[in-house]
């Protein structure tokens, strides 16, 4: 019995170290991927006057006005990249974490197979369903006929024995479904920086621009607020995806640890009422 935990525990270590070179890759990749956006999508020539990218974008031309945002734009729009890889690639974790049917009515089954002492049925309603919910609650079914069997043990301390199974299931299965929140979490105030940086950037060169002498500048002016106002916006825009897709993602995982421990609880209350 003391083995058994050590396969699903190298599994999880293997996930981790998974998802650790993931996020590695990913970050560098959606940066390069901006720059690759902003120097030929943005600063194509057909979006500027004359087909020139140092000079004015056309009028109206949104692409151009937001190339003149400068390379900062660049990192924004890998940032903004980050962010939504991330959030896909968490919500996939999340929904197979979830199982292949709905939750509410897998959880509903399970609770009717332990009100009626079926344990070895629900213990095969959480095959079908798979995923990390039904892992946890098929450790602390099978923790049930373990102390079920075991002669030596009174009620309390088979109680003590099954809840401990369920959460330390819990605490194998919870990492694998926090990962990467924590740089969703990081892009929110990120983004805002980057996005104020470039605001500074844009305005220094603005006043730069009206600090010549004689006449002021009008084309270097109008290009250092397009630039302050640019990255402040798709500084914004990053920062309001991370912290949406950051509040779905948790509220998705707090609602996958409230199904376990309405299941763990049942598991507990069934097998204090059937060995009082």
């Amino acid at each position: 019995m003391a083995n058994a935990p050590k396969p699903t525990t190298v599994k999880k270590e293997s996930s981790s170290s998974a998802s650790n070179v993931f996020a590695t890759l990913v970050i560098p990749i959606c940066i390069v991927i901006g720059f690759v956006i902003w120097n030929f999508v943005l600063g194509a020539s057909s979006n500027f006057i004359g087909g020139d990218n140092n000079n004015l974008p056309l009028p109206n031309n949104y692409p151009g006005t937001a190339y003149k945002g400068g390379p900062i734009v660049a990192v924004l729009i890998g940032l903004l990249l980050t962010v939504i890889v991330f959030s896909i690639e968490r919500l996939i974790v999340i929904g197979k974490a979830s199982g292949k049917t709905s939750l509410d009515t897998f959880i509903i089954k399970v609770k009717g197979l332990l009100n009626s002492g079926n344990i070895e049925a629900a213990k095969a309603e959480c095959d079908k369903q798979e995923g990390s919910v039904a892992a946890v609650i098929k450790s602390g079914l099978k923790k049930y006929s373990e102390v079920e069997a075991d002669t030596n043990m009174d009620v309390e301390q088979s109680i003590v024995a099954i809840q401990k199974e369920v959460e330390e299931a819990t605490a194998l299965e919870m990492p694998m479904l926090e990962q990467n929140l924590t740089i969703i979490a990081t892009l929110v105030s990120i983004g805002t920086l980057i996005g104020l940086l470039g605001t500074v950037t844009g305005m220094i060169r603005a006043f730069a621009g009206l600090a010549n002498s004689g006449a002021p500048d009008q084309s270097a002016l109008a290009v250092g607020i397009s630039e302050a106002l640019i990255n402040t916006m798709t500084g914004i825009a990053v920062s309001t995806l991370a912290i949406i897709m950051y509040n779905i993602l948790t509220s998705k995982i707090d609602k996958l640890t409230y199904a376990i421990d309405e299941a763990g609880f049942s598991i507990v209350q069934t097998y204090a009422s059937s060995h009082k």
